[in-house]
């Protein structure tokens, strides 16, 4: 790294700061702060949703699954379109019909208050485990390597990291994170197509490294099923679309950039933008692994020593960066690093604000308020609070096995099902219950867990991780179904009964 890449990535940090302090002069209300003031528009909240979701996690393990396994998790791709169909026209326009705040809200309202907790929990256990891998990833696999460190000082990157993307976050609310995040979509696709550039001009064009055989390193392609492959087309595409799909009908980071605009169209429209981006990524970022593939292969000698091309295939894009790109082209990149890591984190920070502030300190009465102002502060200090977690949490997820796309279905993933789960039953099993919900979100996070972690806890082969959230999800509805059935817990009334 020379001066003039620091002189990139230092001003690309202080730009975000300046953000923060910008919106910080302009939030005076709740509303304010943790939705936008419900005005924002549908590219930009779109666009916000996109780089929420496409972390560092993403950036650096898809080129690294490409490496290692091979195409077939281009996939997930199929499994998009049916997911607009079903959330843009069943779920989004459900969630919009009531005037909220925090997504759990649906939750009490039809099944009582303990399942709205529920919820919550689920949500702010599954993000800030995100957020630490989130941390994790881009200390261990992008700064330690870059700046020459040993793997002891990653808890210290990791503070350094988080303290920044904190600070602007708790400054300037939502209104702070869509603009950093639309900032810092531009810089990751220019980081990613500029890679393809050079690398494509050093190896003498696309055919240089564009495969014309299916290597023997990867696995056979598998089409339907499978209890013995890794990843197959159909677990692919149903993976992604159970995870986009819950994610879109009650994740508060998809939920709060529906509320910020003003209708359901124009939420509709925020996740389709978020999709087709989701959909260019991968188109781009899969052809990078190949390439970056094709480059290491020809030069052996870059790699560190102990290195290889396929057992550290997620630090091979990092090593890249360090050792295959001119003076501030480098900064500009680890820019484009740094912004997936920070647009994750910042969004991830003010949805579980939200969360807490609304589904703990104002739904239990904890804490008094005496004005706007004093609540703003209060969210403002409860951003600093899930940082300082989230820091903490960081230094225990090197010890879950895997490359870094199973760390995020092991770890991040977890919950996804079953907090959809929650909100599947609330919307559309008429005769759900309260205990009947809750049953079944049990089963569903043993089902998750128990596939996740069979060869951790068995010492055993079992199915492919992409499996855990649609059989979890079916096992928690039919549980949760059949458990409603029993005379036990209360039915209140449908959504928007209450509100209108």
């Amino acid at each position: 790294m020379t001066p003039l890449d620091w002189f990139v990535i230092t001003v690309y940090l202080a730009g975000m700061l300046a953000v923060g302090w910008y919106y910080a002069r302009r939030t005076s209300t709740t509303d304010d702060y943790l939705l936008g003031g419900r005005t924002m528009g549908s590219l930009s909240v779109g666009l916000s949703l996109f780089a929420t979701m496409l972390s560092t996690i993403t950036y650096l393990a898809w080129p690294g699954e490409m490496i290692k396994n091979g195409p077939m998790m281009l996939a997930v791709i199929a499994g998009l379109p049916p997911v607009y169909i079903l959330a843009g026209w069943f779920l989004i326009p459900r969630i919009m019909r009531v005037r909220i705040t925090s997504a759990n809200e649906l939750l009490e309202e039809r099944l009582g208050v303990v399942v709205r907790t529920l919820g919550a929990v689920f949500f702010l256990a599954m993000r800030l485990a995100w957020m630490a891998v989130i941390i994790y990833a881009t200390s261990d696999k992008i700064l330690v390597p870059l700046l020459g460190l040993e793997s002891s000082t990653t808890p210290l990157l990791c503070a350094v990291l988080g303290a920044i993307t904190v600070i602007y976050t708790s400054m300037g609310g939502l209104r702070a994170v869509v603009v950093t995040d639309v900032t810092q979509t531009v810089i990751l696709f220019g980081g990613a197509i500029l890679t393809l550039i050079l690398i494509s001009m050093r190896l003498g064009g696309v055919t240089a490294w564009w495969p014309t055989q299916w290597p023997s390193e990867w696995e056979s392609p598998v089409w339907g099923f499978s209890s013995t492959a890794r990843v197959t087309f159909l677990g692919a595409a149903l993976a992604q679309f159970t995870w986009w799909t819950c994610t879109a009908g009650s994740d508060q980071m998809a939920i709060q950039r529906y509320l910020s605009t003003r209708d359901a169209p124009a939420a509709r429209n925020v996740l389709l933008i978020s999709l087709l981006a989701n959909v260019a990524v991968v188109l781009i970022l899969s052809p990078v692994g190949l390439a970056l593939w094709a480059y290491f292969r020809a030069h052996p000698e870059l790699l560190q020593a102990g290195r290889t091309v396929l057992a550290d295939a997620d630090k091979l894009f990092p090593r890249f960066i360090e050792v295959g790109m001119p003076a501030g082209i480098s900064g500009l990149v680890v820019a484009g690093l740094l912004a997936a890591a920070m647009s994750s984190l910042s969004s991830g920070v003010n949805s579980s604000c939200s969360i807490v502030t609304v589904d703990f300190i104002d739904r239990f009465g904890w804490g008094r308020r005496r004005g706007e102002l004093d609540h703003v502060k209060t969210a403002r200090l409860i951003s600093v609070f899930v940082g300082l977690v989230v820091i903490a949490l960081a230094s225990g997820v090197g010890m879950v096995q895997g490359n870094l796309l199973e760390v995020a279905y092991k770890v991040v993933n977890l919950l996804t099902a079953p907090l959809f789960g929650l909100f599947f039953m609330a919307l559309f099993v008429r005769w759900a219950t309260g205990f009947g919900t809750i049953f079944g979100a049990v089963v569903g996070v043993i089902v998750v867990a128990a596939i996740n972690y069979w060869p951790d806890l068995t010492q055993r082969p079992g199915i492919s991780f992409l499996w855990a959230m649609p059989l979890g999800f079916i096992a928690q509805i039919v549980t949760g179904s059949l458990a409603s059935l029993l005379p036990l817990g209360r039915q209140p009334a449908e959504v928007g009964h209450q509100r209108s």
